[in-house]
């Protein structure tokens, strides 16, 4: 309390997060004080006001009026279409999470030592929140009674800390979240299943109703709607309009100006030709940047789920043009958008007609008797499936070596993911798959993806587009993010059946041809990447599926996520990754013994792939081998939108 011993005029002054201007000079009679004859009779005369303020609250009247009408509107157009069956909506039924909820909340309130504990426990941090509140508007100062995360990007504004009565609010909030959260951790007795889908359910209900989603309790948007004289909320509901328009009557919420960018202009540049193309691939060959190249010829199989381009992005952080530069002879398979068509289209469809195709022309391009592989993500799943197949058959030679970026063969600790594969979901999937012609579109995987990061990938844009009125702005990874492909309801179906409700290529139940895929009987060197902030294939299940083989495996972590930590250039000079030779019994062994190393990890996955990438040869020209040029990288399929 020292500081409240402090004089006056020596306090810290407090920021005001709302500045008022100064008042501009009025005439006429100022309003009447209590005991005047004025206000004994009711009567109540107001201060004259200047022709720029009538105009300025003119001009804010106005605003709100659009806005109210516009929101009227969009109501109105949502709720007719609705009703006239032009929305596809999602079986309320198939989804509805009641019973998991009662259930673990009918377990918390049984036990009421703990309820009572909790609340106890919520009930000082308000009172501690009451005193230094009311101390920091004696004193100027004092120490919060919770903090945010570190990560949490909400309460970047100033005001949320400056501001007294914001820093309030915000304070208040987390002690709430916590609360709840604190609640349904804690509970014992429940299947963790249920418990891990609760609390994502609570978590993204705790989220959605965070005061800086609510124009009232945001400073932001506050003083944005005084500046701005109420113009932000107009171009807000413009915004919201557009958006479900876009989506048809379904809230398609934009993340980035999809106008900012030109897939084969300002992203996937790298030069090189399409070479071979079937009905669910092309193969990309890159031109080399150097006088010669590594005899092994190097090829990639990126995700379906996304765009190949992720790899190939702006110059400056392309991990294609990077490798060219290294020496590698690279190639790519660029997946098909698939329209119903290739709805039969199988998991073991994609194995023999993309990758093993794909390695069979590069090798007649090359003349290589074997390839390096890549497998990013769920290419990566395809390509140990791939191993173990080709294991089976006696035909392992054909690949040298394989990198898996990111990718999971054990499921058994998959995320979060893990909540959107139960039955009745698995049901709706199916449901919605049939309704779209046997794909499913780009926009649900989408917003599945957007909600395991909903504060970084919903809220904030929600905020900014729809409140603050902003327009997006052009950004390389969120365009890339936001073009989405379809999927075959065959190979979708099954690769979320058997990898991650039955976790069966983990447990050697998968059969394809007869033979039974086992991982341990897989040889082949292995490069196995992670990512320590991973949402989507969380370091630990990929350090489980590296358990899985039995030839060398070298596990490697890098810092950041599932894009950042993989597409770290060396030249930005980001992050961090640790490195380990050995590969103990359990990933938290593997960190005890691991090594930090600054900056980007590709440098050591090089020169890993230098020994088994054989001697220099002069550099290939995409078309000089037997496969001839059929147009230029990067090829008809990536441009497809859906």
């Amino acid at each position: 309390m020292a500081d409240e011993k402090k004089p006056a005029a020596k306090r810290k002054p407090r920021k005001t997060a709302i500045k008022k201007k100064p008042a501009a000079p009025r005439t006429g009679t100022n309003p009447a004080k209590p005991g005047d004859a004025s206000a004994a009779s009711g009567e109540y005369n107001f201060p004259a006001m200047n022709p720029a303020d009538v105009e300025a609250l003119d001009h804010m009247s106005r605003n709100l009026m659009q806005a109210a009408l516009k929101s009227q509107k969009l109501m109105s157009d949502s709720m007719r279409k609705a009703l006239d069956g032009k929305v596809a909506m999602p079986d309320t039924q198939a989804i509805n999470t009641t019973p998991e909820l009662g259930e673990v909340w009918s377990k918390i309130v049984s036990d009421p030592e703990k309820m009572m504990e909790a609340q106890a426990s919520l009930l000082t941090g308000y009172l501690d929140l009451w005193t230094n509140t009311s101390k920091r508007f004696l004193a100027g100062e004092s120490e919060p009674v919770v903090k945010p995360d570190a990560g949490d990007k909400r309460w970047r504004s100033e005001d949320w800390s400056e501001n007294p009565v914001f820093d309030a609010i915000k304070q208040s909030y987390l002690l709430n979240q916590n609360f709840l959260m604190g609640l349904v951790h804690g509970v014992e007795g429940v299947d963790p299943a249920i418990k891990r889908k609760v609390e994502f359910l609570t978590k993204q209900m705790v989220d959605a109703l965070a005061p800086t989603n609510f124009a009232l309790t945001n400073p932001d948007v506050i003083r944005a709607t005084m500046q701005s004289k109420g113009e932000n909320l107009t171009k807000g509901l413009a915004n919201l309009a557009r958006d479900l328009e876009k989506g048809g009557g379904r809230l398609a919420l934009t993340q980035s100006d999809m106008e900012g960018f030109k897939v084969g202009v300002d992203l996937a540049a790298t030069e090189g030709k399409v070479v071979f193309r079937n009905e669910i691939f092309e193969l990309i060959q890159y031109a080399p940047t150097t006088d010669t190249v590594k005899a092994r010829p190097l090829l990639i199989a990126p995700p379906w789920i996304n765009k190949f381009y992720i790899m190939d992005m702006r110059p400056e952080n392309s991990m294609v043009r990077w490798l060219t530069q290294q020496g590698f002879a690279v190639f790519l398979i660029s997946w098909v958008n698939p329209g119903s068509e290739l709805r039969d289209k199988s998991f073991q469809d994609y194995i023999e007609q993309g990758l093993f195709t794909a390695i069979d022309r590069v090798k007649e391009a090359t003349g290589a008797d074997c390839v390096n592989t890549v497998g990013y993500c769920i290419g990566g799943t395809m390509l140990a499936s791939a191993l173990a197949l080709l294991e089976a058959r006696g035909d392992s030679g054909k690949i040298a070596s394989a990198t898996f970026f990111a990718a999971q063969t054990d499921f058994e600790l998959a995320g979060d993911l893990l909540l959107f594969v139960d039955d009745a979901w698995f049901k709706e999937i199916n449901r919605l798959m049939e309704a779209q012609g046997g794909v499913l579109d780009g926009r649900t995987m989408s917003d599945t993806f957007n909600m395991l990061r909903s504060n970084d990938l919903v809220w904030s844009f929600v905020v900014s587009n729809y409140l603050l009125g902003r327009q997006p702005q052009a950004f390389d990874l969120l365009y890339w993010n936001a073009d989405q492909t379809r999927m075959p309801q065959k190979l979708h179906l099954w690769y979320l059946d058997n990898m991650y409700r039955k976790n069966r290529l983990a447990k050697k139940e998968i059969e394809m041809d007869g033979l039974t895929l086992d991982l341990t009987k897989v040889k082949t060197p292995v490069f196995m990447q992670a990512s320590r902030d991973d949402h989507i294939a969380p370091y630990p299940s990929v350090y489980r599926g590296a358990k899985l083989f039995g030839g060398p495996v070298r596990y490697m972590l890098a810092g950041s996520g599932h894009i950042a930590g993989v597409i770290n250039h060396p030249g930005a000079n980001k992050y961090q990754h640790w490195v380990n030779s050995g590969l103990p019994e359990t990933v938290e062994e593997w960190l005890e013994g691991a090594t930090e190393v600054a900056g980007s990890w590709w440098e050591e996955w090089r020169d890993w792939l230098y020994e088994r990438s054989g001697e220099d040869v002069p550099a290939r020209q995409p078309g000089d081998g037997k496969l001839k040029p059929i147009c230029d990288a990067p090829g008809e399929y990536v441009l497809v939108r859906s």
